[in-house]
């Protein structure tokens, strides 16, 4: 049978086959290219057969393009050597130079915007069934998708990326930052936890630490009714345990074992020291996300963290780092910090003391917390000398005024916020009074 012998109605036919043939290819190769790597894995674990199907030929990308491309090729090229047969049947010679014109607006259309939109919108929906016909086309065509890759392959491995360059798909700390901010609800508090765990590796225990100077210890050279009435009225659960130096650590003493020992053996220095247990230490600038770990390695809760001297910094603990997780488990977080006094005019007395951190959280604020950790030390770095006088400052949305200044330290500020547009031109201002 020749084509001239083919009836304009199958040949119709035909060629809205071939359409919808392209259509399949145009949408398949978009929906398997739009999976979500991350989904399509869980649906894997799930036993998902669609998934399982998608997951096996993604893992091979180019003999999965190669069949695509083939097969939409192959009917793209019979679409239009149809169209011109039928274009020549209906209007001679200016059919055949209509064709082309036609058909390219109509695959346009039909088999390659319409059904890749499509895909893109829902590419599970689509992927998934056509697995079940690209896995027995791959079957059929695998001699020819084998000769196609082998030349693609030698092609792109002139330009590819070296040996040893980072993977692409691996998410970076921002990347997986906006995924939390995508998947999970804007207010939820497991986006918050997510958020968090994300910047444990960018907070140190320098960050949460109990400073030194409030550190409450025992003094092993004090005298003994001291001692005793020290641990009788601490609301600590451990304690370091000291010489006359708070750098001459001798261990951490429990206050619940040293109360059950209290009551049932006599007590003395000695006892104490044996109740003792030995002292944990890490270095200042210690990552989080690494002391998280490492207290579940070395089973403790509780560190005292040293700068490179040895000298004591302060004091961590393991409830620290799952505050700075989960938030504050007190339910008034700001009433709960002594340094902060809030003030009728909207403004709040402060301790110089006080941690940038602990501010932050208590009043909901943005105080820069990338230098010093202290109100104190922020106020010191910005002005660039130690005052003599009370001084006026602007730092950011921030003002601050000095209230007391003592032994070259500032020990007492009024701060509040202001409206940007309300900052003056220049970020600082000093005024002296």
């Amino acid at each position: 049978m020749t084509i001239s012998e083919i009836s304009s109605s199958l040949l119709l036919l035909s060629l809205l086959f071939l359409v919808l043939a392209s259509a399949y290819f145009s949408g398949s190769e978009t929906a398997m290219m739009a999976l979500n790597k991350y989904r399509l894995r869980h649906l894997v674990k799930q036993k998902n057969k669609g998934a399982i199907n998608a997951a096996r030929l993604l893992g091979r990308p180019d003999r999965l393009l190669g069949v695509i491309l083939i097969g939409n090729n192959l009917v793209n090229n019979l679409a239009a050597a149809i169209a011109t047969v039928i274009g020549l049947r209906y209007f001679g010679d200016s059919g055949i130079v209509a064709a082309p014109f036609v058909m390219t607006l109509l695959f346009l259309v039909f088999a390659e915007v319409a059904p890749k939109t499509l895909a893109a919108e829902n590419p599970e929906r689509f992927a998934f069934p056509s697995t079940y016909i690209l896995k027995p086309l791959l079957w059929l065509m695998y001699p020819f998708v084998f000769v196609i890759n082998i030349l693609s392959n030698r092609i792109t491995s002139l330009i590819s990326s070296p040996p040893g360059t980072p993977n692409q798909n691996d998410l970076s700390l921002p990347e997986l930052r906006t995924v939390v901010d995508e998947a999970v609800g804007e207010n939820s508090p497991e986006r918050r936890m997510l958020l968090k765990i994300l910047d444990l590796e960018q907070v140190t225990v320098n960050d949460i630490m109990v400073p030194r100077n409030e550190i409450d210890g025992i003094c092993i050279d004090d005298d003994l009714p001291d001692i005793v009435d020290q641990i009788s009225t601490s609301q600590h659960t451990r304690m370091p345990v000291h010489r006359e130096n708070i750098n001459d650590i001798v261990g951490m003493l429990h206050m619940r074992g040293a109360m059950r020992f209290m009551h049932e053996e006599q007590v003395t220095k000695e006892a104490l020291l044996k109740h003792t247990h030995e002292a944990y230490f890490v270095p200042e600038g210690t990552p989080l996300h690494t002391q998280l770990v490492n207290f579940q390695n070395e089973k403790r809760r509780i560190a005292l963290v040293v700068d490179e001297y040895g000298d004591l910094q302060g004091i961590v603990t393991l409830e620290d780092i799952l505050e700075e997780i989960v938030g504050e488990f007190t339910t008034d977080f700001a009433g709960s910090i002594s340094e902060i006094h809030p003030q009728e005019d909207g403004s709040y007395y402060i301790d110089g003391s006080a941690l940038l951190r602990d501010i932050n959280r208590a009043l909901s604020w943005e105080i820069p917390i990338g230098g010093p950790r202290t109100l104190n030390g922020l106020i010191l770095e910005n002005l660039e000398f130690i005052p003599e006088q009370n001084v006026c400052l602007q730092i950011h949305h921030y003002r601050i005024e000095t209230l007391q200044i003592r032994d070259h330290v500032v020990t007492n500020v009024r701060i509040w916020q202001i409206e940007p547009t309300q900052q003056k031109q220049h970020r600082q201002q000093f005024l002296r009074h």
